[in-house]
């Protein structure tokens, strides 16, 4: 089998849906020999923010020469992102040899009758096994979808539960209301394991709190641990804090958004509590440089300067509004050209509210997925609220317009969905390996 093939093999699952529920991972992972139980799991789950405080933790532990795996999700550019250990990206071969074991178990499942697992399922045993083979000290794991029915929820005994947010997304599958999207994602919390949340909404607070009492589980309210910001730039921030009376000094970080700075908090939280109760080993000043080196690709992502070209998968209410913010803080006085793409089952009406604040300049498209908005219902909804708008169905040929008419601008912001950024992304990549080419050429 090789690459290609692994992924398409696993990408014939994508028929199944995405079901929630833990009956067929169970009889998946117990016919793999169940490589999760032997993994020292950091459980992360959440509505924004997961994917940054997962990068917080695997960047702080591979700095103190742990063998650390990490399991995220979506991919922007290559597959082979959702699964990285020890600073590297999961090899061609390797995400071959342990798809091709984990379906030979899918097939034994399939041959008996029983129902079969999901796409996100088979990815998720593919990185137990991994990670298992390579006997990882620790494994930072992201929830796919929610929590309580998430396959990633297979795992019995974390050593920590995190909860980084709560709000609107994913509501046909988690729930209309705070409260009950909550529940979903507190379906994490086990037994005794101790849960650290930075949850603002108090109505979701209360419902993780409650979960926590009944589970004898330890709750660590990540807001309530203050910290101060003495330098902040488009390079990053350097704050203080105390964390269970550790004093943390001269904290350094490359991600922009003042919720940057309570994803830090919540992985040194998650840290500092692990290493209080003696179940990691840390040395300040390698803590300091994984924290400082941890980059989340797609995440206010400034690819080039003068002017700025930045990526940002901004792609629900929250998301759109923490970019509005950061936008504000830092680039206020700049002309802005937004380049957009969502998809349709996003609540874009409260994306566009958050998205005019920050510039009356777009162009609209259409990122590369069956469930992509068209770029009419976006154009008919801007220019109603008054905004200079030029319609480009290929994302492309967006970007290209865009390029042909950047000097006019100090800002080009491309956001609305993951997938448009992973896109452009790419795009731009290879538009930077061609111009190195030329010049090296001349």
């Amino acid at each position: 089998m090789n690459h290609e093939t692994a992924i398409n093999k696993i990408k014939t699952f994508e028929r199944f849906g995405s079901r929630l529920g833990l009956e067929r991972m169970r009889i998946l992972m117990e016919l793999l020999g169940n490589p999760q139980k032997d993994l020292n799991v950091i459980h992360v789950a959440g509505t924004n923010g997961k994917g940054s405080v997962c990068r917080y933790l695997y960047e702080a532990l591979s700095a103190n020469d742990y063998k650390v795996g990490l399991y995220t999700s979506p991919f922007l550019e290559v597959f082979n992102e959702r699964i990285e250990y020890n600073g590297a990206l999961i090899s061609d071969e390797e995400l071959e040899q342990c798809t091709d074991h984990v379906l030979q178990k899918v097939q034994l499942m399939l041959e008996q009758g029983m129902d079969s697992p999901t796409e996100f399922e088979i990815v998720t045993a593919v990185a137990f096994v991994y990670f298992k083979k390579l006997q990882a000290d620790y494994v930072v794991l992201e929830v796919g979808l929610g929590g309580i029915g998430d396959s990633t929820n297979i795992v019995e005994n974390p050593l920590a539960c995190v909860i980084t947010s709560i709000s609107y997304d994913h509501m046909d599958r988690l729930g209309d209301t705070i409260e009950k999207i909550a529940a979903e994602k507190a379906g994490i919390i086990k037994q005794g394991v101790p849960v650290i949340m930075n949850v603002t909404r108090r109505e979701a607070a209360k419902v993780i709190a409650r979960k926590a009492y009944e589970t004898n589980a330890v709750l660590v309210d990540a807001t309530k641990i203050k910290y101060k910001v003495f330098e902040q730039s488009m390079e990053g921030y350097t704050l203080d804090t105390r964390i269970f009376g550790t004093e943390y000094t001269d904290v350094q970080i490359r991600m922009i958004g003042e919720h940057q700075l309570s994803n830090v908090m919540t992985a040194l939280i998650t840290l500092e509590l692990l290493r209080k109760q003696q179940k990691i080993k840390v040395e300040r000043s390698r803590l300091y440089a994984g924290l400082k080196r941890a980059i989340q690709i797609g995440r206010f992502e400034v690819m080039e300067k003068n002017p700025y070209i930045i990526l940002d998968g901004a792609h629900n209410e929250d998301g759109a509004k923490a970019l509005a913010e950061t936008v504000k803080s830092f680039l206020s006085d700049k002309k802005i050209l937004m380049v957009i793409g969502m998809l349709e089952d996003k609540d874009y009406n409260k994306i566009l509210d958050q998205f005019t604040q920050v510039t009356d300049c777009f162009v609209v498209t259409e990122p590369n997925n069956p469930r992509k908005l068209k770029t009419e219902i976006l154009y008919k909804l801007l220019t109603e609220r008054g905004q200079n708008c030029t319609v480009i169905e290929d994302p492309a040929e967006a970007y290209q317009y865009a390029e042909s008419i950047k000097e006019q601008y100090e800002v080009v912001l491309y956001a609305g969905s993951l997938y448009l950024v992973g896109q452009i992304r790419r795009i731009l990549r290879d538009d930077g390996r061609k111009r190195i080419e030329s010049s090296t050429v001349l």
